[in-house]
C-alpha cells in the first residue's frame, strides 16, 4: 500500500470522528451552559423537543440530517463553554431539570 493510500485511510478514520456525539450528560451540560432550552435546540435542529429529551437521556440518537446539525451545535457550544464539555458526575441529570426545556 502506498503512502497516499495510507493517508487517505487515516483521513477517513479522522473524518468519522467528526460524527461522534458526546455522552448524553455532556449534551445537556453544553445546552445548559448556553442557557438554551430543549425547545431552542429542537427548533434549531428541526425536531420536536421530545427528540432532544431522548438524546440527552441517551434513549436515542439523532439521524441525518439532524445529526449533522446537532453535532455542529454541540461542537460550537463546546468551543464556547469548554468546562461544560467535561463529564461532571455531580451535574443533575436532564430529567431533573423540571420541565424547563
Amino acid at each position: 500500500m502506498s503512502d497516499p493510500d495510507r493517508l487517505k485511510r487515516v483521513d477517513a478514520l479522522l473524518d468519522g470522528l467528526d460524527d461522534v456525539l458526546p455522552p448524553p450528560r455532556v449534551r445537556a451540560q453544553l445546552r445548559l451552559a448556553a442557557n438554551l432550552t430543549q425547545q431552542d435546540v429542537a427548533d434549531a435542529v428541526g425536531v420536536k423537543r421530545l427528540a432532544v429529551v431522548r438524546w440527552e437521556l441517551g434513549k436515542s440518537n439523532p439521524r441525518r440530517p439532524q445529526r449533522t446539525a446537532y453535532i455542529h451545535l454541540l461542537k460550537g457550544l463546546a468551543e464556547r463553554f469548554p468546562e461544560a464539555a467535561e463529564l461532571d458526575e455531580g451535574m443533575p441529570t436532564p430529567a431533573s431539570e423540571g420541565g424547563s426545556g
